[in-house]
């Protein structure tokens, strides 16, 4: 577990290599009750104009904020976390799924001892997320 003592502005984190798979999708959907087909139906995903079926995005964000919290040694660290969501991230049929890659940055140190952690979330060299941060306190 990382110290407050040992983050400085200007600290980047370990990058985290994420996939996401078909059956990541349909295990999120079963948790959260979002059973939209543009998650698991190729034809209508393509129908509205998606590139084909796309990851939930709460899953996207969930998944990218791992990067923080691995590096923080604890998931409670985090004690806020915003995105905005860019762009989709399009889930092949295939055993190897999509990936996102994830990086962080100390950005500033607030007034109450928090830090802030600029996220990126890639996929294919693109950000799918936007503004993503978390304020992370450490012991």
């Amino acid at each position: 577990m990382i110290r407050a003592a040992e983050v400085s502005v200007g600290d980047v984190l370990p990058p985290l290599a994420l996939r996401i798979t078909r059956a990541d999708l349909v295990r999120y959907a079963g948790a959260s009750g979002d059973f939209n087909p543009i998650h698991w139906n190729q034809r209508f995903a393509e129908q509205v104009g998606l590139p084909g079926v796309i990851a939930h995005g709460m899953l996207t964000m969930g998944m990218a904020v791992r990067v923080v919290t691995e590096w923080a040694g604890d998931p409670g660290a985090v004690v806020e976390y915003g995105v905005r969501f860019g762009r989709p991230v399009p889930v092949p049929d295939d055993d190897e799924g999509a990936l996102v890659e994830a990086t962080g940055k100390v950005t500033k140190v607030l007034d109450d001892g928090t830090f802030k952690v600029n996220v990126t979330a890639s996929f294919e060299g693109r950000s799918v997320l936007g503004g993503a941060f978390a304020r992370v306190r450490l012991p």
